[in-house]
This record gives C-alpha cells, sequence and structure tokens, in this order.
C-alpha cells in the first residue's frame, strides 16, 4: 500500500458564465459617467438611497416562489429561517419595499436615485449578463403627469451632461391608458378578457424583433418562426388587428392625434391617456424641450405589462457598426414609466409612483462608441525606487512617497525584490511610470536624489543611435535637491501634461 500523500490537485481558476471581471479603466468610466448623471439627479432635488442586494423573494413581486425552489429568473437561497431570499431582480421593487416599510417616516413626495448591481437568473449569451448595473431615479407619491414630464426632461438633460448633443438622442413618450383604450375599443375590456389582452401587449412587445408583419401574425392566428416552432396567437380579427398596429406604428404624433382620440372615444381610460399625452406634451415644451429631445410617439411599447400610465425611453439615434460590420442605430439605453401599483401591493392603499432606469454598460459603450468617456487622465503614479534594503535607506523612501502623495502627486515605492534594479524600471515601463526617483548610497550622502523623466527617457531613447548623443540628451535625468523632490516632480508632470496637449492627448 502507498502510503505517500496524494499531491493536492490544482484548482482551476474559471470565472462563472454571465459574469465579467472589471478593469481599472471601466472601473474609472463608470465612475466618471456616474458622477455626472449623479450631479444632473442632485441638481433636480433627488437624494440618494442604498438597499440590500437581497431581498425576500416574495417582495420582488413578478418573481413569486411557485416551486420548492424559486428561482426562475432570480439567484435564490433559503434563510435560517426557512424564507426565500433573492439578488435583486431591479432597484425599483426594492425601492417600493424601502418606501411601504418607512412610510410613515418618508416625507412624500419622496424623490431619490439608486445606482448599484441587479441579477438576471438567465441564460448568458453575447452583450446579456447575469450582473449589470443601473441607475435609477423614482418619485413615490406624487400623482400628477408632471412628475413623468419632469422624469423625462431629466433624463434629456442627463444625456447631454454625458456630451450626447442634441439630435443624437430622443426622449420617446407613450401612455399605457391610450392602449388600453385602443383595447377596450376594440372590444378587449372587461376581466374576462384579461388573459388575451395580456397576449396582445405580448405579441405588441415583440414589435422591434419580426416588424409589423411578425405582430400582425401575433395578434391573429399565431406565428411559426425559422425552426419551426409555433406561437399561439392573441386570435384578434383583420379590423381589430389594424387599429393595434395603427396605435403602434404612429410616428408623428401631432398628425395622428385626432385619429387616435376618435379611436379610443367612449372609453374613458383612452381618453384620460390621450389627456395625460398631451398634458406632458405641453409641459416639456413650456420648459424648452422640443420634439427633437422629447417625443410623444405610441410606438414605445416598453414593460406594458408593469406600467400603469406614462412610459418612456431614452434612445441614442447615432449609427454604430455592430459586430457583423453593419450600420445600426444604437438604440435604447434607458427608460421608465407611471407604476403605480408597486408600492400599492405592500400597503393595501393607491401610492403613485414614476421612476426610470439606466442601463449602466450599454450607456457606457454608447459614450465610448462618441469618444465621451477616458477624456480625464489618469496618471500612473510616481516610481519610488529602492537600491539599498537597510532600516535607513527603507526610512528616505518611504518618507519620499509620502510627502509626494501629501502633496497630491500618485506615488508608490516599489515592493517587489528590489535586488535586481533593471526589474524596477521594467516594472516602471509596463505600468506606465512617469517618473521614477533613484537615490543610492552616494546620493543619500550628499542629500540629493536622481529624478528620471520616463516618459522623455522613452522618447528620446528612439531618437538616440550612439553614446555621445544620449549623453548630451540628459535631460531625461537630473540630479535635485531631497527638499525640491516634490517641487521637480511637479515641474515634470507639468511638461509631460503640455506634451499631450500638443499632441493632442497622444503621447
Amino acid at each position: 500500500m502507498n502510503d505517500k500523500q496524494k499531491k493536492p490537485q490544482k484548482l482551476k481558476a474559471r470565472l462563472p458564465r454571465g459574469f465579467v471581471d472589471r478593469t481599472a479603466g471601466d472601473i474609472r468610466a463608470v465612475n466618471e459617467m456616474t458622477a455626472k448623471i449623479r450631479e444632473v439627479y442632485e441638481h433636480y432635488g433627488f437624494d440618494p438611497l442604498e438597499t440590500p442586494l437581497f431581498e425576500y423573494t416574495d417582495a420582488l413581486g413578478k418573481f413569486l416562489p411557485d416551486s420548492d425552489r424559486p428561482n426562475e429568473g432570480v439567484f435564490s437561497l433559503q434563510d435560517d429561517d426557512e424564507q426565500w431570499m433573492s439578488l435583486r431582480y431591479d432597484l425599483t421593487a426594492p425601492l417600493a419595499r424601502h418606501v411601504a416599510e418607512n412610510f410613515n417616516e418618508i416625507q412624500l413626495p419622496y424623490r431619490t436615485y439608486r445606482a448599484g448591481y441587479v441579477f438576471r437568473n438567465e441564460k448568458p449569451g453575447p452583450g446579456r449578463f447575469r450582473q449589470f448595473m443601473q441607475f435609477d431615479a423614482d418619485t413615490v407619491g406624487a400623482p400628477g403627469v408632471q412628475a413623468d414630464a419632469e422624469m423625462c426632461m431629466m433624463m434629456a438633460d442627463t444625456l447631454e451632461a454625458l456630451g450626447i448633443k442634441r439630435g443624437d438622442y430622443v426622449i420617446r413618450v407613450n401612455n399605457r391608458k391610450v392602449l388600453d383604450g385602443v383595447l377596450e375599443a376594440i372590444g378587449l375590456g372587461g376581466d374576462d378578457k384579461a388573459g388575451q389582452r395580456l397576449n396582445v401587449l405580448r405579441a405588441i412587445d415583440k414589435l422591434d424583433k419580426f416588424g409589423p408583419e411578425g405582430v400582425a401574425l401575433l395578434l391573429g392566428p399565431g406565428r411559426k418562426d425559422e425552426s419551426g416552432d409555433f406561437t399561439k396567437g392573441a386570435g384578434l380579427d383583420k379590423e381589430q388587428i389594424d387599429k393595434v398596429l395603427f396605435f403602434v406604428g404612429i410616428t408623428d404624433y401631432a398628425e395622428s392625434a385626432q385619429r387616435l382620440a376618435e379611436l379610443v372615444a367612449g372609453t374613458a381610460r383612452g381618453g384620460e391617456g390621450v389627456e395625460e399625452l398631451n398634458f406632458i406634451g405641453a409641459l416639456v415644451t413650456s420648459a424648452g424641450y422640443g420634439p427633437d429631445r422629447i417625443k410623444i410617439d405610441p410606438s414605445v411599447v416598453r414593460g406594458l405589462e408593469y406600467y400603469t400610465g406614462p412610459v418612456y425611453e431614452a434612445e441614442l439615434t447615432f449609427d454604430v457598426t455592430n459586430e457583423k460590420g453593419e450600420k445600426v442605430v444604437f438604440g435604447s439605453v434607458g427608460g421608465g414609466g407611471r407604476y403605480d401599483g408597486l408600492v400599492s401591493r405592500f400597503m393595501g392603499q393607491p401610492v403613485p409612483a414614476t421612476g426610470f432606469s439606466i442601463g449602466v454598460s450599454r450607456l457606457m459603450t454608447a459614450l465610448k462608441n462618441l469618444g465621451k468617456l477616458g477624456a480625464s487622465e489618469v496618471i500612473e503614479p510616481v516610481l519610488v525606487t529602492v537600491m539599498d534594503g537597510d532600516v535607513e535607506a527603507m526610512g528616505r523612501y518611504q518618507k519620499m512617497t509620502q510627502e509626494l502623495r501629501a502633496a497630491g502627486i500618485r506615488a508608490e515605492m516599489f515592493q517587489g525584490n528590489w535586488k535586481k534594479f533593471g526589474n524596477q524600471l521594467k516594472y516602471a515601463d509596463r505600468r506606465g511610470c512617469p517618473v521614477a526617483i533613484i537615490q543610492g548610497g552616494d546620493e543619500r550622502a550628499e542629500g540629493v536624489v536622481q529624478i528620471k523623466d520616463l516618459i522623455e527617457g522613452k522618447r528620446l531613447s528612439g531618437e538616440i543611435d550612439d553614446n555621445a548623443s544620449w549623453r548630451e540628451a540628459r535631460v531625461a535625468q537630473e540630479t535635485a535637491p531631497e527638499a525640491d523632490l516634490v517641487a521637480k516632480v511637479r515641474e515634470i508632470l507639468a511638461a509631460q501634461a503640455e506634451d499631450r496637449k500638443r499632441a493632442g492627448g497622444n503621447v
């Protein structure tokens, strides 16, 4: 028998499917973007709120547990008291829970914004992740559609604050009540038609994917896809289908408003929806937001199962090249609407609410396409090299590092194997350090340091081909008294910044 211990098996490093690691560049880009969004929200009088990543599963609303393990769409676990908890699916359901739980302490209207990760237990795919960031703003306790109009204006201001110019975006606005009126007008009102109405909503929601022809099939007998799978339709007749398609096909509200009003005439909910759309249009126009920025557009069909009144979507209208090399319109980067029923689930009384959500990752992709992110410089740290490892020398190196940091200069003291000095300069090169500080025993005895301009040195090394020329070009490295360290480093960093400016940002 072999008593020799088996060698422990090496663990394989692997990233879970549907999740990504974020690099320094991505993190800084998100921070830069969210800071600008936050500034707009704060100007509008909204305050921050943070809710936990986990909520009790039944609080998430749409994804209630209906089996032994309620994991349809959400990541869930059972607590030690046998209650199911789930990672939040969005930021709105946690807000509704927070408002209901703290209703007596909250000042209504309650205006708040939240940024954070949400989680979807769905099959991952290209550009489809199980964890992603959203940035939401909501007003709870404001029944009038002036709150919805303000949300649309804030969305427009946010996009412009991020550098997206007018003409490259539009905020499109619709109203769920108008569609309810259309459905009632074609004979789908009443509780007994609820299932058929839901099928109509789901068919309309496929407009972007299948186009009017595909939606017409889903509204009627049904649709067979390319694989041969058949989806049963909502069973509407041709006249009913034509009226629904007219509604979602409106592109110029002003031209179609009269016919739309006639279509929903006699339906209280439809008439109310048309009035609300007109009111929002008048409010935003009065505030200087024309149809080039905020547009009444009944073709917006996002979240029609969820929203109870106005719905709105922020769409970027410029072209980008997709992975197939095709020119396509970038499309939606966020949206929202009125959801008067969500807080009411907890309260047993009406609590009006409206809000919108920005998809941070998608918007970041758009800003990168426009060259609007990464403009703010991140200078890599000045490297204080280590020539000697005794306590006195190390103390001097650390003191220099702290002096640079105290002066607001990014700096680090080399923490690797200091005995191979060449490796320190290789590290500085790979790291992109702008300056290296060098002090050996001789310099220490004289109270001076060598300051090496690594950016200038790199440039000169490509221009100089003999030792004589190199000696003449020693401006890339100079000796300075320790007391002048901070001033000299600042001087070099300022010169490098000026070089970048002259080169248009390219070193």
